[in-house]
């Protein structure tokens, strides 16, 4: 209970932390002149699209894993946390190669549209592009049962829309001061890491 809800809320708050989440709603924000108040309403909106889809692709793989575990252990004890550990070392091996983590479109391509028309492009980009690192921690909720998978789920919407929130309501007011490049070109090496290493926890708890 206490290793899957402190994992949870870990990847959550590295998933809000992603400056490519957040910073080019900031910086459209900024080009469309909106008040404060607006850029907080379009994070919101954005944030949710984007939790929602991940929570409908995670809760599939979450049942899968809870229907697997119920016939066969090994899938518990073994596979679940072998998904997590592979699929951090894949994280880890694109950071390598310094591919880009894109949700959003560049301000370019939103130019010269209307308010409704960005938010609306905004929200459905994001829809459409679900995190994987969260859907392979489904997988291992699943196999707790699930009461596992709503806990994931709930965890998951609340850091990533709150957080999501404060950081832009943070950038906004001086975006520059701020040094997120760090994260915008390790985000994929962080995650790989600490998918590794929630697998490795998960399988030794077990033994």
């Amino acid at each position: 209970m206490i290793d899957l809800l402190a994992g949870s809320i870990l990847l959550s708050i590295i998933h809000a932390a992603i400056p490519n989440h957040w910073i080019p709603v900031v910086m459209i924000g900024r080009a469309e002149k909106w008040s404060k108040k607006e850029l907080i309403g379009v994070t919101a909106i954005t944030s949710f699209a984007h939790t929602l889809s991940t929570i409908l692709l995670g809760v599939v793989i979450g049942l899968v894993g809870y229907k697997l575990s119920n016939t066969y252990h090994v899938i518990t004890d073994v596979v679940a946390p072998l998904v997590l550990v592979l699929m951090g070392l894949i994280y880890f091996s694109l950071s390598l190669k310094h591919s880009d983590h894109e949700h959003l479109p560049s301000q370019e391509k939103l130019k010269n549209k209307s308010k409704p028309a960005i938010i609306i492009t905004l929200a459905l980009s994001m829809f459409f592009s679900p995190c994987l690192e969260i859907e392979a921690y489904y997988f291992t909720a699943g196999t707790h049962g699930r009461w596992a998978i709503g806990l994931l789920s709930a965890v998951y919407l609340i850091v990533t829309v709150v957080g999501s929130i404060l950081l832009v309501s943070l950038a906004s007011k001086s975006i520059e001061k701020f040094k997120w490049h760090f994260l915008e070109h390790h985000e994929k090496k962080i995650t790989g890491i600490v998918l590794i290493a929630l697998g490795l926890l998960s399988y030794f708890f077990k033994h």
